[in-house]
């Protein structure tokens, strides 16, 4: 049997029986398409097939992009025992049996390859299970994951398994898949005998972000309905019928999640409101909760423009509000004025790095008593003990400024905060530089201004 030979294909003879998207499963490399960094010639994980390493993988990648696929080859090019769980309904009761049978069927010299799809959703137990077989080699464990295995696979799993990252298909590889599925009379829909143009291959590829598996969904439905019609070619309308809603890759507890989020707030703060707009949209056409938005929105108003343009948190709180008054759909207008705001907003993260430079050393600094000076002195007792003694009422004195210590002495010299030129921080600058003058003692003033 060569290498690369495909695998037999037991339902050819009733290719209705199976969803297009198994039908058109390749069966060797050579059909597959896509994740050429992986498989082409040369690349790491065809040596690792080739080579017949029995190491384990996890593959990492977003949904419909070859992982089950890539598994089930392994296991019929290294003719291994196939056995695959679903992370979501295995418990440990069954990785254990499992796991036993595979360590009694080594002793006869047979092979197995324990796929795990969702290896993301089995915790920490159940993955240690799988630990000891793997060490002994008893089992070559390939898990498939859409999140990071970083965060998501223990360390001991994670330490003995060489990781392999997919990439979405592009919009071109998807149209070459389609292709072969309609003209496929084996296993595809080339008994129907139908026509689509490139245009309607294209519009259900860009539909289908990046997912295989969706694609081959979309044009089985789109062949029914073209056959429900007698017809004999897929129409753009029969694609736009047969998809419905646009399918987007989101999950809100994923790392897609976190990206999009990231590639908003780095939108906005690079000051780019087109991007922002399309991430924005993006997030909230998903299904993504509005007020999470709307509160991720707020902090970029503190974080990124702050006192640069004070007006940019009241904009944000009123969105927020929008968005919680009148719901959604009508609410996403309220958070695109915001985005579109804060973007070509002046920008500052003065308060940031202060607030940020402050904590730091409330953490790592003595926390000294408040100064007698500053302190309130409500009784006898404690104006005798020099509570308020001292203090200077800021009205009664030029220019609003006394010149008194508010900080602890170990911090007396501390500046927290240095507004930019940007927006209204320019002017503050100004009125700081202003304060440092006012609070000089008087007769450095003096001296001063009669030397100027």
């Amino acid at each position: 049997m060569s290498l690369f030979a495909p695998i037999p294909n037991q339902d050819a003879s009733t290719p209705g029986a199976r969803p297009l998207a198994d039908r058109m499963r390749p069966r060797a490399l050579d059909e597959f398409v896509g994740q050429e960094h992986l498989v082409g010639p040369g690349k790491p994980l065809r040596v690792q097939i080739e080579r017949d390493d029995p190491g384990s993988m996890i593959f990492w990648g977003p949904p419909g992009t070859g992982k089950t696929t890539l598994a089930k080859i392994i296991a019929a090019v290294t003719k291994a025992e196939f056995i695959e769980f679903s992370a979501v309904l295995a418990g440990i009761k069954e990785i254990k049996q499992v796991m036993l049978d595979a360590d009694r069927a080594r002793q006869y010299g047979t092979r197995t390859i324990v796929f795990v799809d969702e290896i993301h959703r089995f915790n920490k137990a159940q993955q240690d299970a799988f630990l000891p077989y793997v060490e002994k080699g008893s089992i070559r464990l390939i898990g498939a994951t859409t999140e990071n295995p970083s965060f998501e696979i223990i360390s001991a799993l994670l330490s003995r398994s060489r990781v392999y990252v997919l990439n979405q298909l592009t919009e071109d590889q998807l149209v070459v898949l389609l292709r072969r599925a309609l003209i496929d009379e084996e296993r595809g829909l080339g008994t129907l005998h139908l026509e689509a143009s490139d245009e309607g291959l294209e519009k259900i590829a860009a539909y289908s972000s990046g997912d295989a598996r969706s694609a081959y969904n979309v044009l089985e439905v789109a062949a029914s309905l073209a056959q429900a019609a007698k017809a004999s070619t897929i129409t753009d309308v029969i694609v736009q019928e047969a998809v419905q809603k646009r399918i987007l890759l989101y999950d809100k507890s994923g790392e897609e999640h976190y990206n999009l989020i990231s590639a908003l707030h780095k939108s906005v703060r690079n000051s780019d409101p087109d991007a922002a707009l399309y991430w924005l949209a993006r997030m909230l056409e998903a299904g993504e909760d509005p007020l999470y938005v709307a509160r991720r929105v707020v902090r970029m108003a503190v974080e990124d423009i702050g006192l640069a343009e004070p007006g940019a948190l009241a904009l944000c709180m009123a969105a927020r509000d929008a968005v919680d008054f009148i719901g959604m759909p009508e609410g996403n207008l309220a958070l695109a004025q915001a985005v579109v705001y804060l973007s070509v907003a002046p920008k500052s993260n003065a308060l940031y790095t202060a607030y940020s430079a402050v904590q730091e050393d409330v953490e790592n600094t003595a926390a000294e008593p408040v100064p007698l000076h500053l302190r309130n002195a409500p009784t006898r007792l404690m104006k005798g003990l020099g509570y308020g003694r001292d203090y200077q009422y800021a009205h009664d004195v030029e220019g609003k400024v006394a010149h008194m210590q508010s900080l602890p002495d170990s911090l007396r010299d501390r500046t927290y905060y240095h507004p930019t030129g940007e927006g209204v921080e320019k002017r503050i600058r100004e009125r700081l530089e202003e304060i440092k003058r006012l609070r000089q003692p008087q007769s450095t003033r003096t001296k001063r201004e009669s030397e100027s």
